[in-house]
């Protein structure tokens, strides 16, 4: 009987490539729907109206998604900025030392395993296409055709808040002042579960444990927001 093998795509079909906007995405989303969340509850305990939890959360929709999206794109615009830096210096190293360059190529494919006569073949092959490319990967550790991208770590990032936070803000708008804190606390920590374990399922990682992750920090956080809230209405 002939054995059908699966197909090689679906094989190889790795996750680290997502790493990037999976990040800046399952950062802003959980960020949002946390941060506005907390915020929200924190000034429900106090005992304000609806109208003033209501703006509490808008604004602090708004503050946070320009705030993802600026940080992400300084931090990011910095990676990207080392990275360039980086390939810069190996363009200049490899016109003015191109020998010393080559070697130190053969140098690290021995250090792999391969032997000299192989790792000298090796850096020759490949060396041919794209020197400066070979090299940012095998000694820097950067693939010249994935560099950081800042607008795009902004972009997700600030699209992944709005969308987290949308959920307390409609909850809050829509349900009854006396169930409105218990039904925000539960949608929340419901959606902080779902985030983690999509996150984890989009990067190839174990979903019970990053729901349980989101979850135990969720509930410290809006634990915390409730007492201050609390304490806070008791003074005023």
């Amino acid at each position: 009987m002939t054995r059908t093998l699966p197909d090689h795509d679906a094989r190889e079909r790795h996750k680290s490539g997502r790493a990037q906007w999976l990040r800046a995405g399952v950062l802003g989303a959980n960020d949002g729907l946390i941060s506005t969340s907390s915020l929200m509850i924190g000034v429900a305990a106090a005992s304000a109206d609806s109208s003033t939890v209501l703006l509490s959360g808008i604004a602090g929709l708004t503050a946070g998604a320009l705030s993802m999206a600026a940080g992400e794109y300084v931090s990011v615009s910095s990676q990207l900025d080392t990275e360039q830096a980086d390939i810069e210096r190996e363009r200049l190293e490899l016109e003015n030392s191109p020998q010393e360059e080559f070697e130190e190529l053969v140098a690290i494919y021995e250090r792999r395993g391969l032997s000299h006569e192989l790792a000298h073949a090796v850096g020759v092959e490949l060396s041919a296409a794209d020197q400066l490319a070979v090299h940012a990967r095998d000694e820097l550790g950067i693939d010249v055709e994935a560099l950081a991208r800042p607008i795009q770590a902004a972009v997700v990032s600030a699209l992944s808040f709005i969308v987290g936070a949308l959920l307390p803000i409609l909850v809050m708008a829509v349900a009854p002042s006396d169930v409105r804190l218990g039904a925000t606390v539960i949608l929340t920590l419901v959606g902080l579960v779902v985030l983690g374990s999509v996150g984890a399922y989009l990067g190839g990682a174990p979903k019970g444990r990053a729901a349980a992750r989101v979850f135990v920090g969720g509930c410290l956080a809006l634990l915390i927001s409730v007492g201050i809230g609390r304490l806070s209405g008791a003074v005023v």
